[in-house]
């Protein structure tokens, strides 16, 4: 299960634009906090340590403990908002979640066991459609990563979500179909400038 990160914050007065634009300029994002029937809380968070918790792939899918004021609360990060240009986060937005609250949050997808699986010594090629699934489980159980075998995968094959073994209590956002999450693909044979001049049956 993924590990719950911790973030300090401080609560902010004023909101607006130009606050925003004032406290980035002290090395701080702007945030807020809503949901669970209570009323937002307007936050700042420090740049660096914010960028830190980003880059540890898992920040979307983990339970994170926001310090405001001395208060913990318990969130899930919704959307982060990225400088276009510099792409430094400009904005995040976290929900408040209970203990045991039922989520739904994107996990990675990671493939093991490939060198048991045909299609690797024929050529063949992972061709992945979903690098993340959209899982809905308690927020006290969130998977870090969605591993899928590949032990016996054929050249021609497609791995579907109900080929995956998911938990005890965890289930896909999406149930009205069998969405595909990878193919296994023939490999690509790259034809030669010379090979595609030549005339079949002909001489260069």
């Amino acid at each position: 299960m993924s590990d719950i990160l911790t973030l300090a914050a401080e609560t902010r007065e004023q909101v607006g634009k130009g606050a925003s634009r004032s406290l980035r300029r002290e090395g701080r994002v702007p945030a807020v906090i809503y949901g669970n029937k209570q009323a937002p809380a307007s936050i700042h968070v420090e740049e660096k340590e914010l960028t830190r918790l980003l880059h540890t792939g898992h920040f979307l899918s983990s339970v994170i403990m926001v310090d405001a004021g001395g208060q913990q609360i318990r969130t899930l990060a919704k959307d982060v908002a990225f400088h276009p240009v510099t792409d430094r986060p400009t904005h995040v937005d976290f929900l408040r979640i209970g203990e045991h609250t039922e989520v739904t949050v994107s996990v990675p997808v990671v493939f093991v066991d490939e060198d048991q699986a045909p299609y690797s010594r024929a050529g063949g090629v992972l061709n992945v459609v979903r690098h993340e699934v959209e899982l809905v489980c308690d927020a006290a159980d969130i998977p870090t990563e969605l591993s899928i075998s590949l032990a016996g995968r054929e050249v021609g094959d497609s791995i579907h979500i109900s080929d995956v073994s998911l938990p005890q209590g965890i289930k896909p956002s999406v149930t009205d179909r069998d969405f595909t999450i990878a193919t296994i693909v023939p490999p690509t044979v790259p034809v030669s400038a010379d090979e595609a001049a030549t005339p079949e049956g002909g001489e260069a």
